[in-house]
């Protein structure tokens, strides 16, 4: 069983206070509420790997959502902020694990972001609605198991022509809980 614990603020001119709800496999704590979120070790062991170590090593720690579209996704896990950064634990990039058997069929799923196949760095996403035509070209390795109407929330944020939210969504600490996978 793995675990991590990730704080996410939004800073807005309001901010609202964090709400706690029950734990699953991987914590996400927003200044909006937080979310439960459960890997997929069997279905993609390399690319869950490469989270939960990036993760326990503090890579994400202090990151911002550096994209989030209104009714499709949110975005973040760049350090550098811009959606062009980002590595992996295997070098700058890996292959991805595709499993047919896991499809983007609604809100919820997580998988990585990337620049083509086998171009997995540190980027992920959580989609905010049905998303098939990602199937088959990024690698899901995970869902959100409670909180979805926080990640919602997220995807409300005010962005600029870019999809750059106008609020940052930063990812304060993500923390394991248990490396016994790792």
């Amino acid at each position: 069983m793995f675990s991590v614990l990730v704080m996410v603020v939004v800073y807005q001119k309001n901010p609202m206070h964090t709400l706690e709800v029950s734990v699953f496999l991987f914590f996400l704590f927003y200044s909006m509420g937080s979310v439960s979120i459960e890997l997929y070790w069997d279905h993609a062991p390399k690319t869950c790997r490469n989270f939960a170590e990036l993760a326990r090593r503090g890579y994400y720690n202090n990151t911002i959502f550096h994209r989030i579209i209104a009714g499709f996704m949110v975005q973040g896990g760049d350090p550098t902020g811009t959606g062009r950064g980002g590595a992996s634990i295997y070098g700058d990039v890996f292959p991805d694990e595709i499993d047919d058997r896991l499809k983007h069929t609604g809100a919820g799923v997580i998988s990585m972001a990337n620049a083509g196949p086998n171009t997995n760095g540190s980027q992920f996403f959580i989609t905010l609605a049905p998303a098939q035509h990602l199937d088959g070209k990024h690698t899901i390795f995970g869902r959100v198991a409670a909180g979805m109407k926080v990640v919602q929330r997220m995807g409300m944020v005010d962005t600029d022509n870019s999809d750059r939210p106008k609020s940052e969504v930063r990812l304060i600490r993500a923390t394991p809980r248990d490396d016994s996978r790792i």
